[in-house]
């Protein structure tokens, strides 16, 4: 079974989804965004700003494009995924950067101590998680007082666009990744999974529950995508962590 289902997202199917399109996950996605996508996670990059020195999680790391991308900046990366598939190619691939490594996880239970990571980031990941809630919870014990997460998530775009980017994803993006990676039911789900996402001011509410501050939101592509920023309270906080 290669299609996971959007609703309950349960957490192995969807990991051996990912397993089963791993291997031209990178090409796929360099196609069905006309290579837009490379841009979304450089602006992830620059919102976030990791420094050399600081030690940052990447969650949801994939094939490790954003890891590596983020590694560039002399910060040490952790990359974490659920899916073994998508970790042996990032592997593979940065082999070899002495400041980027890559380790299972499960996003709803890390194995990170409290406190450990300057700085976290999930892109195109939340969305996949059968329990965002935790998710957000463990992004916000693993990283230290006063440090920064950013989701970089596919959200609600503009109006003028909205219609023809949901016949796009319906109807053109399987039939592509049929043809690229001969399983066009993942990309079905990744139509389902964004028709059920909270929308940009949503999702800020949703980390704002989850304790962070300071939260803001850019779109990108029209609300194609949205960059979520937060800041972990600082200790000397009212709302710091207890």
């Amino acid at each position: 079974m290669n299609r996971a289902d959007a609703t309950t997202k349960i957490g192995a199917e969807v990991s051996s989804m990912f397993d089963s399109i791993s291997a031209r996950y990178d090409l796929t996605n360099d196609v069905l965004s006309l290579g837009v996508h490379r841009l979304w996670r450089i602006a992830t990059v620059r919102a976030l700003n990791p420094r050399p020195g600081e030690i940052v999680l990447d969650l949801a790391a994939g094939t490790g494009f954003s890891s590596g991308a983020l590694a560039k900046t002399g910060a040490r990366i952790i990359g974490a995924d659920f899916s073994e598939g998508m970790l042996n190619i990032a592997r593979e691939k940065y082999r070899g950067v002495p400041n980027l490594s890559f380790e299972w996880a499960d996003a709803t239970e890390l194995s990170f101590a409290d406190d450990f990571f300057d700085a976290a980031t999930i892109s195109f990941g939340l969305r996949n998680v059968n329990n965002v809630g935790k998710a957000l919870a463990e992004m916000y014990r693993v990283v230290k007082p006063g440090g920064r997460i950013v989701v970089c998530e596919f959200s609600q775009p503009h109006r003028l666009i909205e219609r023809p980017y949901a016949f796009y994803n319906r109807s053109v993006a399987p039939y592509i990744a049929w043809i690229l990676n001969n399983n066009g039911d993942a990309y079905d789900y990744l139509a389902d999974s964004i028709s059920i996402w909270p929308a940009q001011e949503q999702l800020a509410q949703v980390l704002q529950e989850a304790g962070f501050e300071r939260v803001k939101y850019r779109n990108l592509a029209g609300g194609i995508v949205a960059l979520h920023r937060g800041f972990v309270p600082p200790k000397n906080s009212g709302a710091s962590k207890k």
